[in-house]
C-alpha cells in the first residue's frame, strides 16, 4: 500500500504467492494471487460484492459522499437480481456485433490522432503519449457512444481521476474529498445531458438509459445517474491504462514490436498478452455470502477478498516464467476484465480500440522511442501512467490509416 508499492506491486505479490494462492493476510481477511482461485472466486455465486448492509457497518457516512454513493448505485458495485437488471440495460451498446461494427470508426479516430500526435512532435520535441493518444482515443468513443458532445471530451480526465480514488484499498480524508469533487462534477454533467434527451432523444446510450427510467421500474432516477457516470468512466479509464502500459511495454521489446509492425493480424494475441503482463486493473474486492473453500483454504462466511488480478495474471501454475512479455504465449487468459457476473461490460470494446491502435503507432511512426522518464500513478487498482513522453520521428512515407500489412504469420 506504499506509494511504492502502488508504483511496482509485483515484488509484493511474489512475497504473498509464497504463503499459497489464498493467504491469510488479517482477521477475516485473505488475499487471492492465484489464477484458478481467482478466476473460481469470481465466478462463484457465494462470493459478493459489498451489500449496503456491510456498506453502512464499515464506512457508516457512504450515502454522503456522491463518489462513494455514485459507485454504490452502479452496477459495478451490486449484486444480482439489481445488478442483472441493471447491466442487461446497458448491454445492447456492447454486443460483438455492436463492437466489431466500431472498427472503422476506432480505425479512424485513431489515424487522426496519431496525426496530431506526430505534428506535435515535429522537430524531436517529447510528446506526452497519454494526453495526445491514449486518453483521447478512449474517451472520444464512449463519449460517441453515450452521445456527449465532442467538445466537452477535456473536462472528463481530472473529474474521473479524482472520482476513481474511492476504488484504491485504502482511501485518506484528501482523496475522498477530491473523489466527490469529481462526482459532483460529473453529476451535474449527465444530469444536464438528461435533461437535453428528454427534449431531444438521439440514437445513443444516455437516450436509451433515459427511456429505460422513465418508462417505468426498470432504472431509478440514482441508478440512471450513478450509471452513465461509471459507464463514462469505466469506458475510458482501463483503455487509457492499457494503451499507456502497453506501448511501455513495446517500446521496451523492440523486435517483439517490430514483428507486430509487420504483421498487425496478430494484435489480438499481442493485446492479451499486454493486458496479462501489465494489467490496467490490478485488482478487485469480494465478500463471502456463505463459507466458500478455495484453494485448500476455508473461507467462513463474511470475509473478505482481495483479489489481485495483476498476481493472478502473474501466476507460474498458468504461465510459465510469467515475468517475461511474450505475445507467442499460448492462451494467456489474463483476468485483467474480470470473470462472472462482473465481467467488464466493455471489454470487447477496450480489446478493439488496443488491438487498432498498436499496429498502427507502429506502422504510423516506426522511429517511436520513449524520451525521458514516465511518471506512473500513485495508484494500485487502476495502474498507469499520468505522463509517458515519447519522441516520435518522421512518419512513414505513404503510410496507410489501417490496412494490415501483411499476412503472413511472422514471429519476433
Amino acid at each position: 500500500m506504499s506509494p511504492e508499492g502502488r508504483v511496482d506491486p509485483y515484488p509484493a505479490y511474489e512475497w504473498l504467492r509464497a504463503h499459497g494462492p489464498v493467504a491469510a493476510a488479517g482477521p477475516g481477511l485473505y488475499a487471492v494471487t492465484g489464477h484458478a482461485e481467482a478466476d473460481e472466486l469470481l465466478r462463484d455465486p457465494r462470493v459478493q460484492v459489498l451489500d449496503d448492509n456491510l456498506r453502512d457497518g464499515v464506512m457508516p457516512q457512504w450515502r454522503d459522499s456522491p463518489a462513494l454513493a455514485s459507485i454504490a448505485r452502479s452496477m459495478l458495485r451490486t449484486n444480482p437480481p439489481d445488478h442483472s437488471r441493471m447491466r442487461r440495460l446497458a448491454a445492447a451498446a456492447f454486443t460483438p456485433r455492436r463492437i466489431a461494427g466500431l472498427r472503422d470508426v476506432v480505425t479512424a479516430q485513431a489515424a487522426e490522432l496519431i496525426d496530431t500526435l506526430a505534428a506535435a512532435g515535429r522537430d524531436g520535441r517529447p510528446v506526452d503519449f497519454m494526453t495526445h493518444f491514449a486518453y483521447p482515443l478512449p474517451v472520444g468513443v464512449i463519449c460517441a457512444l453515450l452521445g456527449v458532445p465532442a467538445a466537452d471530451r477535456p473536462l472528463f480526465r481530472r473529474w474521473a481521476a479524482d472520482l476513481t480514488g474511492v476504488l484504491e484499498p485504502e482511501l485518506t480524508p484528501d482523496e475522498l474529498a477530491s473523489a466527490d469533487a469529481g462526482a459532483t462534477e460529473l453529476r451535474r454533467y449527465f444530469t444536464e445531458l438528461v435533461a437535453a434527451r428528454r427534449r431531444r432523444p438521439a440514437d445513443d446510450l444516455t437516450t436509451a438509459l433515459v427511456q429505460a427510467h422513465d418508462a417505468g421500474d426498470r432504472l431509478s432516477a440514482e441508478e440512471l445517474l450513478a450509471n452513465l457516470v461509471i459507464l463514462l468512466v469505466a469506458g475510458f479509464e482501463t483503455t487509457t491504462n492499457l494503451l499507456g502500459n502497453g506501448l511501455a511495454v513495446l517500446l521496451a521489446h523492440p523486435a517483439a514490436a517490430d514483428a507486430l509492425r509487420r504483421h498487425p493480424e496478430h494484435a489480438p494475441a499481442y493485446v492479451d498478452e499486454l493486458l496479462r503482463y501489465d494489467s490496467p486493473v490490478q485488482l478487485t474486492t469480494r465478500t463471502t455470502a456463505e463459507a466458500v473453500r478455495v484453494g485448500g483454504v476455508e473461507l467462513p462466511a463474511g470475509s473478505w477478498l482481495l483479489l489481485l488480478l495483476g498476481a493472478a495474471n502473474r501466476d507460474p501454475r498458468r504461465h510459465p516464467d510469467p515475468d517475461r512479455f511474450d505475445p507467442w504465449r499460448a492462451a494467456p487468459s489474463p483476468l485483467s476484465f474480470g470473470a462472472g457476473p462482473h465481467y467488464c461490460l466493455g471489454a470487447g470494446l477496450a480489446r478493439l480500440e488496443a488491438q487498432v491502435a498498436f499496429p498502427l503507432l507502429l506502422r504510423r511512426l516506426p522511429e517511436l522511442v520513449p524520451a525521458g522518464t514516465p511518471r506512473r500513478r500513485i495508484r494500485l487498482t487502476l495502474r498507469g501512467y499520468d505522463n509517458l513522453p515519447v519522441t516520435v520521428g518522421r512518419p512513414a512515407p505513404g503510410a496507410d490509416h489501417g490496412a494490415p500489412a501483411g499476412t503472413a504469420p511472422g514471429t519476433p
